[in-house]
């Protein structure tokens, strides 16, 4: 994938198709560390350790529309070209917890893409689901909490579209600020 963005998107349907009611997407851009770490966690079925040693093999999968599953292993791929790697932890009836790093300054990352707009179309595919999108930088941190736009439909008795872009809005502008800061 061009974006490590579509790369989130991808693993964090599979916590959708996990049956989540919680998904949590985390990502640390930090030049001090040389480090862009993405973590999604959520409270799906989880899987058990052999499954886990199974889900980066490309040929094996639980989907029952294709025979291939090349979300993790992709990923898993891409963090090791770029100097890092991708870690999965799960339990079932609890939760996977996938945890990928890149070294920030690789030449071989690629950019990690419109994260607003794949947490924005995540929170519109499944309303029901419950987001939560961090994104720490050397120079702050900015949260998005799906909640808060369910609460502002109910308080502007709007609808969820009529959201979608002030949602955008909010998350770009707060990438903004605090990469900004960086320059």
């Amino acid at each position: 994938m061009r974006e490590l963005s579509l790369n989130i998107l991808d693993i964090v349907m599979n916590s959708v198709e996990a049956d989540a009611t919680r998904i949590i997407v985390g990502i640390d851009e930090l030049v001090s560390d040389n480090i862009l770490r993405v973590r999604i966690k959520d409270n799906g079925r989880g899987m058990s350790q052999e499954m886990v040693q199974k889900v980066i093999d490309p040929f094996v999968t639980t989907r029952k529309t294709r025979s291939v599953g090349m979300g993790l292993p992709m990923f898993r791929q891409l963090a090791r070209q770029c100097g890092g790697d991708v870690i999965i932890k799960s339990e079932p009836g609890v939760g996977t917890l996938v945890t990928a790093t890149f070294k920030l300054n690789n030449l071989n990352r690629p950019p990690l893409g419109d994260v607003a707009e794949s947490i924005i179309n995540l929170v519109i595919g499944s309303v029901d689901i419950h987001f939560y999108y961090t994104h720490k930088t050397d120079h702050g941190c900015i949260r998005f909490d799906s909640y808060w736009m369910l609460a502002r439909m109910a308080e502007q008795d709007c609808g969820l579209y009529d959201l979608v872009g002030q949602a955008k809005e909010y998350i770009k502008g707060g990438l903004r600020e605090i990469k900004s800061k960086a320059v």
